[in-house]
């Protein structure tokens, strides 16, 4: 592996520019995010970004779009100096980016966002942008309403909406961070030859992604950084996932899922008939019913908007009920307790050890403007005084997570939204596991977290099914859902279309499941 780090290759050493990168350094506090980072993308290609979370990899494309500034270096947008001080500044340049985290007002509508903030009077016209942008989703194949509010829209569409957004604005270099993180099997394929399309036309596009399957399929090129630096760049063509992996964390790793046998499981929460519709009246979950059990990990699979994010919102008491049943036993008081329609705090009053990693951690999960010791808070506070509130337990619990889960932070006092989207969902993660939950309910969990961090996630998910946890894990992997899960059940238009033997089970046979309307397979439904 040595001889391809620290060798940036490129077939065709004719090909022209697009950005350079020379000896960009960033610091926050004693922390380095970029030091002395070297490297060049071409016209015409598409560039992986790859690296641990914390690597530095966002950070530096937040100086290339104008979010950041750099302490020092030089950047070259087609061999000309430039001086990135805004996104105004960097769409000037032709750069889009696509952040993890969505840059939108919620109480806009979709072609609202799109226009906001352009000085064209023709492209700000809502008609003219209406026009242009329905032929960009006709062109790419998206399917989303431009007349939506953002606050009626899943995340699919919400990052529907980012890339819409970008292309709308003509930029020719395009940074995408996790793009493919919200997209089903068949939309990730509809991006990517879009991409596809864009490279063959010039353009020169930037991925940062920990789906290595993806790097491979997508890129021609993949850099790579460690700890802030730039270690190295490889032609994928000339590469691999497992030194692709070594090459980010600086030595070898076990790329195995633990699955441990299920021991004494029981029945804990039993889910009967459960039906609910969205603000637009439109039946989001339809009789759906299942069993989870202490021990045993249930996985949750299904094309995004299958009714999983509503599935977890109602167990947790966030979203109201037509008919169903969510019923707790509590293997302390040996008494079953009725959840339904309750809110969170009745949840918790009842007694019920329930934990929640929702889909949007910084919207449902943590609060971005505060720091990790007052998130750590959010679990338990109920009332009083910020003055007279005990900050010991949580600042040691947030140590705790820091340590155990290798949360890159300046310090524990930093706020949550200036992490990495990765070190965001450890600090989550660890809060909602450190409550000892009897029942813990993650979506997507690992979604932005580099490989690494990844299995440190499947590996404490695990931990919790060893100690007689009940744990409901929802993911967009297949190949993970069938390596980690017991069981997985399968929704389809908010219904349940099976409940599969995990260890038996193949992932055509789930993808079919999946995608299948008429689907039916009542052998495999456990009631």
């Amino acid at each position: 592996m040595s001889e391809n780090i620290n060798n940036i290759i490129n077939e065709n050493t004719s090909q022209e520019t697009s950005i350079r990168f020379e000896n960009i350094t960033k610091r926050f506090g004693e922390v380095w995010a970029n030091k002395n980072v070297t490297f060049e993308m071409y016209k015409g290609e598409i560039l992986s970004l790859l690296g641990e979370n914390g690597s530095g990899k966002t950070t530096l494309m937040n100086m290339l779009s104008g979010i950041y500034y750099p302490d020092d270096g030089n950047i070259y947008v087609k061999n000309q100096h430039v001086s990135i001080k805004s996104p105004r500044d960097a769409f000037k340049y032709g750069i889009g980016m696509i952040h993890q985290h969505f840059k939108l007002v919620d109480v806009f509508t979709c072609i609202e966002n799109i226009v906001l903030g352009i000085e064209d009077k023709e492209k700000a016209k809502i008609s003219y942008a209406k026009e242009i942008c329905q032929q960009i989703c006709d062109k790419y194949g998206f399917i989303i309403d431009l007349n939506k509010k953002v606050y009626d829209m899943s995340v699919s569409e919400k990052q529907t909406l980012e890339i819409i957004k970008v292309l709308y604005r003509g930029a020719d270099i395009l940074i995408l961070d996790e793009p493919t993180a919200v997209l089903t099997p068949s939309e990730i394929q509809r991006l990517f030859n879009v991409l596809r399309n864009m490279r063959d036309d010039g353009k020169s596009i930037i991925i940062i992604t920990h789906k290595l399957n993806e790097v491979m399929e997508i890129s021609s090129r993949v850099v790579v950084l460690r700890k802030g630096e730039c270690i190295g760049s490889v032609l994928t063509s000339t590469t691999n996932e497992k030194q692709l992996t070594e090459m980010m964390v600086g030595e070898k790793i076990d790329l195995n899922i633990q699955r441990d046998e299920p021991v004494n499981p029981e029945e804990r929460l039993i889910v009967k008939n459960l039906s609910c519709r969205n603000k637009d009246g439109i039946k989001v979950l339809d009789n759906v019913s299942f069993t989870a059990y202490s021990g045993k990990i249930l996985g949750i699979a299904g094309i995004s908007g299958s009714g999983q994010r509503e599935v977890l919102e109602s167990i947790a008491g966030l979203i109201k009920l037509e008919t169903g049943d969510i019923n707790y036993f509590d293997p302390k008081d040996h008494v079953m307790k009725n959840l339904r329609n309750r809110t969170p705090m009745q949840i918790r009053d009842l007694g019920v050890r329930l934990s929640f990693v929702p889909e949007d951690r910084l919207g449902m999960g943590l609060v971005g403007n505060m720091d990790i010791i007052d998130n750590m808070m959010l679990r338990s506070y109920q009332k009083g005084y910020a003055i007279f509130v005990d900050r010991d337990k949580p600042k040691k619990l947030g140590e705790k997570i820091i340590e155990s889960l290798q949360v890159k932070t300046p310090s524990i006092n930093t706020q949550v939204r200036k992490l990495s989207g990765g070190n965001v969902q450890k600090v989550l993660v660890g809060r909602e596991i450190a409550a000892s939950p009897k029942v813990l309910m993650a979506a997507y969990p690992v979604r932005g977290l580099d490989i690494n961090s990844a299995y440190t996630i499947y590996n404490l998910l695990n931990e919790q099914k060893n100690k007689g946890v009940a744990v409901i894990f929802v993911g967009e992997d297949l190949d993970v859902l069938l390596a980690l899960c017991d069981d997985i059940l399968v929704l389809g238009e908010g219904k349940v279309r099976g409940i599969v033997d995990a260890r038996n089970s193949s992932k055509e046979e789930v993808g079919i499941m999946m995608t299948k309307s008429n689907y039916e397979k009542e052998s495999d439904i456990h009631e």
